[in-house]
């Protein structure tokens, strides 16, 4: 069927793999880093059976995915995924390649596998991990209480179990020890003192007292292993 490749930001040289140079049924598209609505929307439409290929960064595919949501499209598309970063979330969740040409093969030929999507309640999608901290205040998993006082950080992540959906750890730290509890859940509820969140690697525009995670109900089409 081919695939749509979006190409994100000015590091995206996987671009020009020759794995993507020698088809033919593979159309490129450059565009910013974090595309939004403008830049997105019309591929999306024009799919028309493709998969969609993200390059680039955590934050990248979690831009785009968040287009493929608001366009109803998340359950019909498989979005393959070739990382741009050495530390990314997503690779490290579903063990996808960094070698840009073995990313690329699967990418574009790799069964679809529903992991879990993550979104929050400003409206964003986490693909990778986000991160609220220092955090003082109460944070809950489900029902269970996973913070109650202050902890370095908090991270939550899709559980790679795929069990629950989130995966929610606890980092406190001492003047000599560091402890990080880990619990799993369908949606994480924190209420603290101002802090900062961290999505995907961008931190949001603003402290938050509240913040909420939570699996959504459509799982992300990814790209995973050669067929």
């Amino acid at each position: 069927m081919g695939a749509l490749v979006l190409a994100c930001g000015k590091d995206a040289g996987h671009a020009q793999s020759p794995a993507l140079a020698d088809r033919d049924d593979v159309e490129v598209y450059h565009a910013p880093a974090r595309p939004g609505k403008d830049e997105v929307d019309h591929l999306v439409k024009g799919l028309d059976g493709r998969r969609l290929v993200v390059i680039g960064t955590d934050a990248d595919l979690a831009a785009v995915t968040l287009r493929l949501l608001r366009t109803d499209a998340l359950r019909d598309v498989t979005v393959g995924f070739v990382p741009t970063e050495a530390d990314s979330t997503v690779a490290s969740l579903w063990d996808l390649p960094l070698d840009a040409g073995r990313a690329v093969d699967i990418a574009l030929t790799g069964d679809p596998d529903p992991v879990p999507l993550i979104r929050d309640d400003s409206g964003g999608v986490l693909v990778g991990r986000g991160v609220i901290g220092p955090v003082r205040g109460m944070a809950y998993c489900d029902e269970a209480v996973v913070l109650r006082g202050q902890a370095s950080r908090i991270t939550v992540s899709p559980d790679p179990d795929r069990g629950a959906g989130l995966l929610v750890q606890v980092t406190k730290r001492t003047l000599v020890v560091k402890r990080t509890s880990a619990t799993t859940g369908r949606a994480c509820q924190i209420g603290c003192v101002p802090a900062i969140v961290h999505l995907d690697g961008v931190p949001h525009p603003r402290p938050v007292s509240k913040w909420t995670w939570y699996r959504n109900t459509d799982d992300l089409r990814l790209a995973r292993g050669l067929l």
